[in-house]
């Protein structure tokens, strides 16, 4: 695919580029709760408008009905794009409308602006390819050129992210070029050993990277809610963790699978339990308990790896050339909860070889718990768009700007 640096070596003065961004930012009202999606475009966006291009900036936010909808509104991400920036940053109230064509009408060289929530327009994720392509050519008509640097939605089949590229010269944003990169250090040139710490709620959400996994990595630690599923396969009781009953047949075929191709596959040997979830408003004190990770009382959930889990996991991070982590060990928004998170993401700040976090709550958690975001090799801005990258399955956005 062309890069933004061959764009930028062509002359992009007086051009009006569309720039598909991830936005797609956490709110508490109007307040950006973690803006690093935001920073993670300024480099494209910077040397756009360096360079003098009248740039457009287009994203979604949340999953509005594909009409306007006041809480999904792009305006608080348009403002701190601007204060990053440290320039004004005009933002159109719509998407293909009236706003739309008059502020980006205004804009002069080297300006930016941004428009409404492309999800405000139905177009923009119809399964209809007639109604996804009028609202493709509508967005082409704001501009002469496109560059995608949305990683975080280049696994979705929508307007702005596969129709739009082929109407308009395209080109990959510093931000893509990074990831796909970084990527293919994970597929194509993997330095050994190969460690992959997986977490998160659902374990069906996983089971399509664990089965290509199973034949290229060499260690796999689980944990997370989808941790007592695995539990589960092996006999043990769980209580009233997290449970997805339909998966346990998958779940224990890959078990074999792991022993079969020689892939050690390393779950927890105890937990944090409790009766009751915590509440993630208040931040009470939970009081959890540890117990084995096979005897967890039928009357209680488990909520995080306990302390012994953590050290194994540490200790099976340490000798790891290339990490990749996606899902946080339990329920880390807690604090009372968040040892277990918190001790991988230390286990891949100490680990001499290249780490990535693989983008969603695992990006999150990594802000959150105040780690530095420059001590690990990488951090992705797309959790979905990883996975899949990972499974070897075709990335619609990525394949636009290949053509």
């Amino acid at each position: 695919m062309k890069t933004i640096d061959e764009l930028l070596s062509e002359g992009v003065a007086g051009k009006r580029v569309f720039v598909r961004a991830d936005l797609n930012v956490p709110l508490d009202g109007t307040t950006i709760t973690d803006d690093g999606r935001i920073r993670a475009v300024l480099p494209t966006v910077k040397a756009l408008a360096q360079a003098g291009a009248r740039v457009i900036v287009a994203s979604h936010l949340g999953r509005p009905k594909g009409a306007p909808d006041p809480v999904f509104s792009l305006a608080p991400a348009a403002a701190r794009l601007g204060e990053l920036l440290g320039a004004d940053v005009a933002f159109a109230e719509d998407t293909v409308g009236e706003s739309a064509e008059s502020t980006v009408a205004g804009l002069a060289d080297g300006q930016v602006a941004v428009i409404e929530n492309l999800r405000f327009n139905a177009g923009e994720t119809s399964k209809d390819d007639a109604e996804r392509a009028a609202f493709a050519d509508r967005l082409a008509g704001l501009a002469d050129v496109y560059v995608g640097d949305g990683f975080g939605a280049v696994h979705r089949k929508h307007a702005s992210v596969f129709d739009l590229p082929k109407r308009l010269p395209h080109y990959a944003g510093y931000l893509i070029a990074t990831e796909v990169g970084v990527l293919k250090k994970l597929t194509d040139d993997v330095q050994r050993p190969y460690v992959v710490a997986l977490g998160g709620a659902k374990v069906s959400d996983k089971l399509a990277v664990i089965d290509q996994l199973l034949g290229k990595a060499d260690r796999l630690l689980i944990g997370g809610g989808m941790a007592y599923t695995f539990l589960k396969a092996q006999g043990h009781e769980v209580g009233i963790s997290l449970l997805q009953e339909d998966q346990i047949p998958a779940v224990k075929e890959y078990i074999e699978r792991a022993e079969k191709n020689g892939v050690e596959l390393v779950l927890p040997v105890d937990v944090l339990v409790s009766r009751e979830f915590p509440d993630l408003k208040t931040k009470a004190p939970a009081n959890p308990t540890t117990v084995a990770a096979d005897a967890i009382p039928a009357d209680q959930e488990g909520l995080d790896i306990g302390p012994e889990t953590r050290k194994l996991y540490a200790s099976k991070l340490a000798d790891a050339a290339t990490v990749f982590w996606n899902g946080p060990m339990g329920v880390f928004e807690h604090p009372d909860y968040a040892e277990g998170t918190k001790a991988v993401a230390q286990a891949l700040v100490d680990s001499p070889g290249f780490t990535v976090v693989g983008g969603g709550d695992s990006a999150a958690a990594v802000r959150t718990l105040g780690f530095d975001e420059k001590a690990f090799g990488h951090i992705s801005t797309g959790g979905g768009a990883s996975l899949e990258y990972l499974e070897g399955k075709t990335l619609p956005g990525l394949a636009a700007l290949e053509d």
